[in-house]
């Protein structure tokens, strides 16, 4: 991967440019208005922002004008000068109407009903990669994985917020669980909410609590999970699912460190490390205007995203290896992971990335109950893993109508839940969602076949 991680300092800065002394390198972003999340970049050329179709930055506010201001760099490094272009509407810095300012990295601009600010850009940060194979539960040999694990062992030292990206199946909550037990919260509560899986109305009392009566059925008050991770970590999955109306609450408690529970009339101080997670581009969904970038930007203060196991097929010897050691076979080592099994799991897309290699182990160790090694596994890989002929329903006529028809449902149950769970990845909300299946239902299906770990 060209960029492993992306880090800020608190104060929005990137850390590589404080460290040098430097001016970090800035662009220009829309944070309110028709075209939040649009951007332009902050070169040494004056650029001109407006409505018209030559603009650098275009924005389609009907308050704005057609050459509205002009940006530039100034004469101190850090600072911009921004000259009016006699717009009707006029520009205004702090509330006040300019015609021309100097103004530093981090000033609002208000143009119509649009505001800009000056953003640093994100800035990779260069690492050497770790020399461990292991950080918590994620195993790798790969030089990507290993880049990764060494910006993580970085961010656990402290309790800079993390922002991890990446494909579904990709390790984020096991990432998020190594922070965590790597870290000096270790000894504190490690609190995960899947925001993608709840309505808006359930994720606000299930992030922010709520108190008795706020809403009919709340019989009594509940603590909310930010609460419940007090002097410890919370773990925000899913996070590109949270409604714009959550958004804005969400940053009110990321920002002031505080919350109020949904119907209460007191905010109650908390004490979190907060590690979020998202598989779809953040930045792309500010840019849709569907994820408000001042939280996105309080939330990356380092981005990790983790690669897919297509791009790192070298590692999956070693996490099947492990895979195995916790499913008993205690001298499985990756070294022992060879042969057909290997060379069929290696040509696999993976597009459920190792949460469907973990199905797929599985599996192969469910239905070869007297192997003792790797390459002894009945291993059934893709979509049609268990479709094969051996795989078939039997109807056993030798039993009761009634025990034989429970055996076939049970069958089938099985089959369809393991397909439809293999097709979304192993995530559980998609799968909820292609098959109809409630989710909390769902999950409780999946617990008494096999499939998902207790």
């Amino acid at each position: 991967m060209s960029t492993i991680a992306t880090i800020y300092s608190s104060h929005g800065e990137p850390a590589g440019a404080r460290a040098r002394g430097t001016a970090p390198r800035c662009q220009l972003v829309v944070i309110e208005g028709p075209d939040m999340g649009r951007a332009v970049r902050l070169e040494d050329r004056v650029l001109r922002i407006g409505s018209g179709a030559s603009c650098d930055l275009v924005l389609t506010d009907p308050r704005v004008s057609r050459a509205h201001l002009r940006i530039g760099p100034a004469e101190r490094a850090g600072e911009y000068k921004v000259h009016d272009l006699g717009s009707r509407n006029g520009t205004l810095l702090a509330g006040s109407r300019i015609s021309e300012a100097t103004v530093p990295i981090g000033a609002s601009l208000k143009v119509g009903r649009t505001f800009l600010r000056i953003q640093p850009l994100p800035e990779p940060l260069e690492v050497a990669p770790s020399q461990a194979r292991r950080f918590g539960e994620l195993v790798a040999e790969s030089l990507s994985m290993r880049e990764v694990f060494a910006v993580l062992e970085l961010a656990a030292r402290s309790d800079v917020t993390v922002l991890l990206e990446g494909e579904t199946g990709t390790g984020k909550e096991l990432a998020a669980r190594a922070l965590h037990s790597e870290g000096a919260r270790r000894r504190g509560p490690f609190v995960a909410v899947d925001c993608g899986a709840l309505p808006e109305s359930l994720l606000e009392s299930e992030l922010f609590g709520h108190a008795r009566g706020a809403f009919t059925g709340a019989s009594r008050s509940r603590r909310g999970a930010f609460a419940r991770a007090h002097g410890g970590t919370i773990f925000l999955d899913e996070l590109d699912g949270v409604p714009p109306a959550v958004q804005a609450r969400l940053l009110r408690v990321v920002e002031e460190r505080a919350v109020r529970p949904v119907g209460a009339d007191e905010e109650h101080s908390i004490d979190v490390r907060i590690v979020a997670a998202s598989r779809a581009s953040l930045p792309a969904r500010v840019a849709e205007g569907a994820f408000r970038p001042d939280l996105f930007y309080r939330l990356s203060v380092i981005r990790v995203e983790l690669p897919p196991l297509r791009s790192r097929r070298e590692d999956i010897p070693m996490i099947v290896a492990e895979l195995l050691r916790l499913r008993g076979f205690a001298d499985a080592r990756a070294d022992d992971i060879r042969g057909p099994n290997l060379e069929r799991i290696v040509a696999h897309a993976w597009p459920g990335n190792v949460r469907e290699l973990r199905n797929v182990i599985d599996r192969g160790v469910a239905l070869s109950p007297d192997a003792e090694r790797f390459d002894a596994l009945r291993l059934r890989v893709g979509p049609d893993a268990d479709t094969s002929e051996d795989a078939g329903l039997t109807v056993r006529a030798d039993l009761p109508f009634a025990e034989a028809k429970r055996r076939v449902l049970e069958a089938f149950e099985r089959r369809y839940l393991a397909d439809v769970f293999a097709r979304a990845g192993g995530n559980i909300s998609e799968a909820a969602r292609s098959s109809g299946v409630d989710r909390k239902h769902l999950r409780a299906l999946l617990r008494k076949h096999g499939l998902l770990d207790p």
